[in-house]
Parts: structure tokens; sequence; C-alpha cells
């Protein structure tokens, strides 16, 4: 069965309403081990495009990951992507900014981690924070500097949106194709999973307090999140909502979102010009001799 990825892409000028977006969908898989066949097949055809991707070097691709806590980030990037050649694919977590960095402005210390023309980069959350937690939590927009008329400006979040879409513009214009998903997350979900790793002592270290007191914030974040993809959704740069309670569900719709920008592409290896195919012939006679 074949996954209908538009059917999660959040059209350019569409309203985002994210109640009316599933967090769970019926399953393309019937068993676990129909999940891992699909899987392993999804991953087998990424490494086929990759390498194509790699050998060409005419596209850079990046790959955005967004969600709320306990949403599946970290498990989807390493499903999906286990089979990727690290030569040319490179995973970035963004945590809490440094000092450095927010001496700086918001898109400076993502754009230093831009994959190269033929690599894959996954942003592990993104600049997208810098519209997101920024704009639930105002006292991380006070401390990061910018000047005080701004921050009490709500035209701020619009300015940011547009200095977001630009960038994303750029970045098509020289090559580098974006795909961004948003892996939407029940709220009742989400506290089963935060229960599970309080019940599991493998699982601890994946949960702190502040994990927890965040779920207060959850309407706000809802909010945020809405605005956000209605502002930076475009044609070159589609964001798409991913129902998230099926970890696994999940993982396939993501993996055939990047099959389908992969093969979007038409990838190819490089052609040998005559010249290359002549030099090649000296070098097969050199190492007969």
């Amino acid at each position: 069965m074949r996954i209908r990825s538009r059917a999660y892409r959040v059209g350019e000028g569409d309203s985002v309403r994210l109640k009316k977006w599933p967090t769970k969908v019926d399953p393309v898989y019937r068993t676990k081990e129909e999940y891992q066949h699909l899987l392993e097949d999804h991953q087998a055809r990424l490494r086929s495009l990759q390498d194509r991707l790699f050998a060409s070097s005419r596209y850079a691709v990046l790959l955005i990951f967004q969600a709320m806590d306990a949403a599946g980030k970290d498990g989807a990037i390493k499903h999906v992507m286990s089979g990727l050649n690290p030569q040319g694919s490179r995973v970035y977590s963004f945590k809490h900014p440094t000092p450095e960095e927010t001496s700086h402005d918001f898109l400076w210390r993502t754009t230093r981690d831009l994959p190269e023309r033929g690599h894959i980069g996954i942003f592990n959350r993104s600049y997208y924070e810098e519209v997101l937690i920024v704009r639930v939590h105002p006292e991380i927009l006070a401390a990061e500097g910018v000047p005080d008329l701004a921050i009490h400006d709500p035209a701020i979040w619009q300015d940011r949106y547009r200095s977001i879409t630009d960038l994303e513009r750029h970045l098509y214009a020289n090559g580098t194709r974006i795909v961004k998903f948003f892996l939407h997350l029940s709220k009742e979900e989400q506290r089963k999973r935060f229960l599970d790793r309080i019940d599991v002592p493998e699982k601890n270290w994946k949960i702190n307090a502040a994990d927890v007191q965040e779920r207060k914030f959850w309407k706000a974040y809802q909010t945020a999140y809405e605005e956000c993809l209605e502002a930076t959704t475009t044609t070159l740069a589609p964001w798409y909502v991913v129902p998230s309670d099926d970890k696994e569900n999940a993982r396939l719709i993501i993996s055939q979102v990047l099959l389908d920008t992969l093969e979007g592409l038409k990838l190819a290896y490089p052609k040998t010009s005559p010249a290359r195919r002549k030099e090649l012939a000296a070098m097969r006679r050199q190492l007969v001799r």
C-alpha cells in the first residue's frame, strides 16, 4: 500500500487548525512484521537515492523536525535515517542557545550547519524554535538581546516568519530542497508516554520536571504552531503535519515523504564524457599491464 504523502502536506495559503488534523490515522501496516518490511523497503530505496544525490552533487536536502515533547522525533530520525550513508548525512540537535549564539541574529546558529550539495542535513528542532518556544516564553526573547522596542512589538513574529521564508527561498534557489515535519501528538498520548518514561527505569533519563510543567502551555503551543505553519509553509519548502500517536505509522509517512522528495529530483549518476571514457580506458590498460 502506497502512502499518499500529499494528504499530510500543508498547502501555501491554507488556514491551519490543528484540532482538525488527526493525531492518529488508520495504519498502512497490519502487523509489526509488515511494518518492519515496509520500513526496510523504504530504507533500501532511500540508500539508493542518497547514493545518486551524493554522486551528482547538484542538490542538498534539509529535513526539519519540530514537535511537542515525546512526539517521537528522535525515534523517527533513528529508524528512518538508519540506513543512510553517514558520509552523506548528518543530524544536528539544537538545544538552548549559548551566549555566543544569542549575541547573533536568530538564524545564525542554524545556518552554520546547513548541508552542502550532495548531502542530507537533519535538524532536530531548528530556527523554528524562535517562533515557537520563544513565543510561548517571552522571557527567552528578552534574554536574547534584541532591541527593547522589538520585544514589545507583536509584529516581531511576522518579521521572523518573513526572515525564515526569505532564507528558505534563497536556499531553494541555490539547490537546497527543504522538507519540514511537524509531528502532531495528542495531549493524552503525551501523558501516556511521559508515564512510561517514569515507570520504565531504562527510560527515566528521558524526562525531567520541566517537561511536565510545559504541559500547562499546551494551548499556547498549539496556537504558536498553527500560526507558524500557516505563515511559513510554501510550495518550495512545505510543512507536513504527521499524525504521531502511532510511532510506527508516523515513521512510514515520514520516509514516504522523503522518498517522494528525492524521486522528484530525478537524480542520476554523472554521465561519462568521451574524454573521460578515453581516460578510463588508458587507466585500465595501465592496470592490466
